[in-house]
């Protein structure tokens, strides 16, 4: 039977994993699943110094192999396995490793713009947006990208107003329109979810 494809995009820092992990445990159903990440996905720039990586807009659609990405879904939806890249984030390049990722039921692919890609919409059976207040969010990114990604106050600070907020406004927040689903995710979201796991189980007939 053909794998089903879930689309979750939504602002850096939105709660997208946090979403994701809520749906799988209400599922009950973790045994056959791939959550495969967009930031992996992040071009690689083996020969660019790190001084020049460092200033590159990882928020725009421009910054993603998306080529790759669509390629490894359709792969994983013919039901072969892929080598996905390993993004390092306190390199700002792609780390030289791979995981090999299995063909499974469900699938789910997450990041900032999968909404914004025609070409995985596509390929998508069930396409979610998760909005959250723009505060909120940037408190959970200043909090992540300090403690888990090396990064310092200022260059957060400075990332966020050069291009995490425009390109917000420009391409991600737009892309919501795509959505079948929107998630507030600053709130609860039972019903939401409710609607989401009722949706995934009538389509794995579950």
């Amino acid at each position: 039977m053909k794998p089903i494809i879930i689309a979750i995009a939504g602002g850096s820092a939105s709660g997208k994993t946090s979403v994701i992990k809520e749906l799988l445990e209400r599922l009950h159903y973790n045994d056959d699943v791939t959550v495969i990440s967009q930031d992996d996905y992040y071009k690689h720039y083996d020969n660019v110094p790190f001084e020049t990586r460092i200033t590159y807009n990882y928020d725009s659609p421009d910054s993603f192999d998306n080529c790759l990405l669509v390629n490894h879904l359709q792969e994983l939806l013919k039901g072969n396995s892929v080598l996905k890249p390993i993004y390092d984030y306190t390199i700002f390049n792609r780390s030289g490793k791979f995981e090999e990722v299995k063909s499974t039921r469900l699938i789910i692919v997450e990041g900032i713009m999968v909404l914004q890609s025609k070409e995985i919409r596509d390929l998508a059976d069930i396409k979610i947006f998760v909005k959250c207040d723009e505060d909120l969010r940037f408190i959970r990114r200043l909090n992540r990208d300090i403690n888990e990604r090396g990064r310092s106050v200022d260059s957060v600070i400075n990332q966020y107003l050069k291009t995490v907020k425009p390109m917000f406004n420009e391409y991600i927040r737009p892309s919501a329109s795509y959505a079948d689903i929107i998630i507030q995710n600053d709130q609860k979201h039972d019903v939401a979810v409710d609607f989401l796991v009722s949706r995934v189980k009538d389509i794995l007939d579950l």
